[in-house]
């Protein structure tokens, strides 16, 4: 408190000192009074309008305002201001991505960024994130070798780099990648329960049933999980797993779940199971 108002005296006796406009801004981000701290870096603008860390200051305190066009765009004239500045280009690129789902805006902002920081990780897998989400999936995957260059054991990046597998139609290779991800990271439920999706849609469904056994080891509050079991195990014929599996997928969301049942095919050889009727009895509406 003593320095912010040592600071308000000096702006007292001299408004146009940019320096103490920019250091009032700083106190009172850190104080969580961001509109506070925005006029005083737009004061410290208005005195050195070429300043590149009140620029990428007033950045930040728009994006924690949730101000997001005018954070990019605050993000941009700090970039102007020092084109060679990674960060600039990085947050502005986050920005795209995350808040406002402009991918290729995200992907031109990570790929100056990466120009000036060629091996940097978060730069090549939030690129990566941007063109998996254009759904360009080649390079997507070139974007997360990338980073598995400077973070060969990343989890996410192992991860993600199956998602854009799986949806570019290259089962094998997605499953290559999601085990990769479980090495690194054994109880991770979302890497059991992709593999398992993925054996089910291949036909393996004993294998398929592994994974989600094991995903439900992790989570077994988890009603697909336990859905798509009960779809494997009807499917090969075993109709009391199938049931079993189905009375805790319907514990958990009998609305959904009990919906699922009644529409899935792969279900119709138990219709005549008087266990099974009398389960779905149990989670009809009304």
């Amino acid at each position: 408190m003593t320095y912010l108002l040592t600071v308000y005296r000096a702006l007292e006796c001299r408004p146009d000192t940019y320096r103490d406009w920019y250091d009032q801004g700083n106190i009172l981000r850190e104080r969580m009074d961001y509109f506070g701290a925005l006029i005083s870096y737009e004061k410290a603008l208005e005195y050195y309008p070429d300043d590149y860390w009140a620029w990428y200051k007033r950045g930040m305190i728009l994006e924690d305002l949730g101000m997001y066009e005018e954070a990019a765009a605050s993000y941009s004239n700090a970039a102007q201001v020092k084109e060679d500045n990674y960060w600039a280009w990085y947050d502005q690129g986050c920005v795209y991505l995350q808040e406002l789902k402009d991918y290729q805006k995200a992907i031109a902002c990570f790929q100056r960024a990466l120009g000036h920081s060629p091996g940097d990780y978060w730069a090549a897998y939030r690129q990566g994130e941007a063109y998996r989400l254009l759904k360009n999936y080649e390079c997507a995957i070139t974007s997360y070798d990338l980073a598995l260059g400077a973070r060969p054991r990343d989890y996410w990046a192992w991860y993600r780099r199956g998602d854009a597998f799986r949806d570019w139609g290259n089962p094998q290779e997605a499953l290559f990648n999601y085990r990769t991800a479980l090495d690194i990271r054994p109880q991770d439920y979302w890497s059991w329960y992709q593999q398992g999706v993925i054996l089910q849609e291949l036909q393996r469904l004993p294998e398929a049933i592994a994974c989600y056994e094991e995903s439900l080891k992790i989570d077994r509050d988890d009603r697909y999980a336990w859905y798509n079991a009960a779809c494997c195990y009807a499917a090969l014929g075993q109709q009391q797993q199938a049931i079993e599996c189905l009375r805790e997928a319907l514990d958990i969301e009998p609305d959904i779940c009990g919906e699922l049942v009644r529409n899935n095919f792969v279900f119709d050889g138990l219709r005549q199971n008087e266990t099974f009727n009398e389960l779905l009895s149990c989670y009809s509406p009304g």
